[in-house]
């Protein structure tokens, strides 16, 4: 078995694995009111499917992997 293939087995995996994870979440505070010395602020969630589409990426990149490989044999 090639390294080649091997590393594209291995982002198969991986890929699969991350597709099934959950989204980056973060949370800001953004200022509302500012008047003299009374401010008010107000907490904001955020959420970026960051993992599922690098999970998506990876299954892609290593599917092409796949295919050059078999090309190349």
């Amino acid at each position: 078995m090639s390294a080649s293939r091997i590393a594209a087995l291995a982002l198969i995996v991986i890929g699969i694995l991350m597709l099934g994870g959950q989204m980056l979440s973060f949370t800001t505070r953004e200022k509302v009111v500012d008047i003299g010395p009374l401010e008010v602020t107000k907490e904001k969630d955020h959420a970026v499917p960051l993992v599922p589409i690098a999970g998506g990426l990876a299954v892609a990149i290593g599917i092409g992997l796949m295919v050059a490989d078999r090309r190349r044999a």
